[in-house]
């Protein structure tokens, strides 16, 4: 008399597509997060030259203007020759808002801002009068 033992497989072929379906999604956040962070880097690097090159255009029209800044943007960009390329005021440009909050003929202070906290930029970046420059972290409004 032979006994045969039949081994049931099907329970060990629906946890190793469990286990392969986990690792998978593992990899897959991590790879995700990883281009998340890269795109908020670029975005805070671009934030903060846009803000360096919007202060250096108002210091150089003060200067040719009797120490004088404009009181509006659109001075840089319409005048000949073209301090500023375009105005950076009108549209989000790369996951972030720029603001001028202050702009008299004394002085300015401009701003650049994510569109959404942690997902488009970490950093608030301001720099007033003199090009000086202050970035902090953004914090989400709940």
């Amino acid at each position: 008399m032979s006994i045969t033992i039949k081994e049931n497989n099907k329970g060990k072929n629906t946890v190793t597509w469990i286990l392969v379906i986990a690792f998978c999604s593992l990899i897959l956040r991590s790879v995700i997060l990883q281009i998340i962070q890269s795109n908020i880097a670029q975005n805070e690097s671009y934030a903060s030259v846009t803000l360096k090159s919007i202060a250096t255009a108002l210091e150089n029209f003060a200067k040719n203007n009797h120490g004088v800044f404009p009181v509006a943007l659109n001075e840089l960009t319409e005048s000949e020759p073209a301090y500023l390329n375009k105005n950076y005021l009108v549209n989000s440009i790369k996951g972030y808002n720029f603001n001028c909050s202050r702009l008299d003929p004394a002085g300015y202070s401009c701003s650049a801002t994510p569109i959404k906290c942690n997902i488009s930029g970490r950093m608030n970046f301001t720099i007033t009068t003199g090009g000086i420059i202050v970035s902090e972290e953004c914090f989400k409004k709940e």
